[in-house]
């Protein structure tokens, strides 16, 4: 329970109350629908709620009119004093309303201390238990009113993923944005619980050309995408998806690679700071070699897409992959050609390109939403890069990274090795002042 109550009849003077996926609402929190002056929540809660016939009631909508009035109603009735008095707000919300959910707005509005809560159980959960299936290993993220991309991204990095969806990012939505990711299969859980619209509860499994190639209607609550390939786990003590990476930047000799073409650790550990990959995000590792930048990114859990122009690049960089325990489409062809038909990058890694490298830049600058990074060995092609970063918006800086690593000399004396010097130049997007992402989290009150 949230709120400074202990007694499920009294407390804050908003009552939360979860309508779970088909169970009763339990005693505390129909006495509390009993004692209420203003019930809020969605048309079909309140049609089936026992609701005083003195109460008023508030169909949810957009969330600010009805925290307004919520906010109207507290002012004019003053301190409530118990679960009778007129004053009291009560709302109804779907599943778990903790849990991507309304209490997240009340909170911020109101106080966290003036809300009392009494949790339904969340349509994560109950699609999960239909599907046979633990989910303290899972990814929940919701595309309710906003652009499935992080979903997608989510859905490409990660085994065991859980949507919220909605209008516009349903089932359809997912499966043709992952009918390419091979290996997975998507359980799709409508109308969980009781039967939503009058709806009769279905959990289908499908392929995600399947899903797409469907017309599912409004009532999809949850969508689970499901790598059975690396969807088992071991037992464990801390919930939610595996923690990022103790370890990054790793030496060359994690990886496979030929001739000692790789990205030299200490320059992946700088373009990996700038880069900035993270849960939801696209990366883009353009001439990807090893594809020990695109490894290191997925292990941040960012969805990776690698390009690499030789047949057995990719033979390398697919081996690499599986040896971390990391998923990384990759792509066998030369950039920018191939760039048009992959889906736009949040930030994008170029170590290599040659001649055509101001034209691989100019290409990735255009579609990249936060950041580029390009590694040049070349003094000669720093200008052209800088200034395509540049022409394209971005703000841009460098380095010259030089380093020299300890190593062994007969009789048990150390040297300085030199490495060879890299330029490391980076475009950063200007981003509005206190940009926040807004697709991974939702306060709207969404129906779980």
């Amino acid at each position: 329970m949230t709120g400074n109550a202990t007694d499920g009849a009294t407390g804050g003077a908003i009552t939360v109350v979860g309508t779970g996926t088909g169970a009763p609402l339990p005693p505390e929190a129909a006495a509390a629908l009993d004692g209420a002056g203003l019930v809020v929540g969605a048309r079909r809660h309140l049609a089936a709620a026992a609701l005083p016939d003195t109460a008023e009631r508030i169909v949810l909508g957009p969330l600010a009119p009805a925290l307004d009035a919520i906010e109207r109603h507290l002012e004019k009735a003053g301190p409530q004093e118990d679960a009778a008095d007129p004053g009291r707000v009560v709302v109804l919300a779907s599943g778990d309303p903790g849990f991507f959910g309304i209490v997240r707005a009340l909170a911020e509005r109101f106080g966290a201390g003036r809300l009392t809560v009494h949790p339904g159980v969340s349509s994560v959960a109950t699609a999960f238990a239909r599907a046979g299936l633990t989910w303290d290993d899972a990814v929940v993220v919701s595309a309710h009113g906003r652009d499935p991309r992080t979903a997608v991204n989510v859905c490409r990095a990660h085994p065991k993923v859980a949507v919220l969806t909605g209008p516009g990012s349903g089932p359809a939505e997912l499966g043709a944005a992952l009918s390419g990711s091979g290996g997975r299969v998507l359980v799709v859980a409508s109308a969980l619980g009781s039967g939503d619209a009058g709806q009769r509860e279905r959990v289908e499994r499908v392929t995600p050309a399947e899903a797409a190639a469907r017309d599912w209607g409004p009532a999809v609550n949850v969508v689970l995408c499901l790598d059975e390939s690396r969807v088992l786990s071991p037992v464990r003590t801390v919930a939610g998806p595996p923690p990022g990476p103790s370890r990054w930047a790793l030496p060359e000799d994690a990886f496979a690679h030929r001739d000692s073409m790789i990205t030299k650790f200490e320059v992946r550990a700088l373009a990996l700071a700038r880069l900035g990959p993270r849960l939801g995000d696209h990366v883009w590792d353009i001439g990807a070699g090893s594809g020990s930048v695109a490894v290191e990114c997925a292990r941040f859990g960012a969805a990776v897409t690698a390009v690499e122009k030789t047949g057995d690049g990719v033979e390398r960089i697919r081996a690499n992959a599986a040896a971390h325990g990391v998923d990384v489409a990759v792509v066998h062809g030369a950039a920018p050609a191939v760039l048009s038909g992959l889906a736009d990058p949040d930030a994008v890694f170029v170590g290599g390109g040659g001649r055509e490298l101001p034209a691989i830049v100019t290409a990735c600058a255009r579609r990249a939403r936060r950041s580029v990074v390009v590694a040049v060995a070349a003094l000669d092609r720093v200008p052209a890069v800088r200034a395509a970063l540049v022409a394209a918006g971005f703000d841009c800086e460098g380095v010259l990274l030089q380093s020299s690593r300890l190593a062994p000399l007969p009789g048990d004396v150390t040297r300085l090795a030199a490495a060879n010097p890299v330029f490391l130049l980076w475009g950063a997007r200007p981003q509005p002042p206190g940009d926040v992402r807004s697709d991974v989290r939702s306060d709207e009150g969404v129906s779980q």
